[in-house]
């Protein structure tokens, strides 16, 4: 299993939009990149934190080939939202205790 976790940093007022589009690409990396999902994580107004998982990171890295053409939107609806989207870690899994649960959006 390897895990990538992301920063984002919100302008504010957009917070609505980021999260909205997050969302909807996030579901779109599961459905047709084979990711694992994601969970996005709020540490204040404007700050944000999301990890997704992946099988290995040899399919993270080849992703974003399979994406339909409304990614292109929501890409640039998250560029748009945000003044900063950072890589903060690319993480192999040692050891995994988180409960399983179904993809929810």
């Amino acid at each position: 299993m390897f895990c990538v976790v992301y920063e984002f940093h919100v302008i504010p007022g957009k917070e609505d939009l980021f999260c909205q589009a997050w969302r909807e690409m996030t579901e779109l990396i599961y459905e047709f990149e084979g990711s694992l999902g994601s969970r996005l994580h709020q540490q204040s107004d404007t700050h944000f934190v999301a990890y997704a998982q992946w099988p290995s990171k040899e399919r993270w890295e080849n992703s974003g080939d399979r994406l339909p053409v409304i990614a292109e939107k929501i890409s640039q609806d998250m560029k748009d939202s945000t003044l900063e989207i950072k890589t903060v870690y690319q993480l192999e899994s040692t050891d995994d205790l988180l409960a399983s649960a179904p993809f929810q959006s």
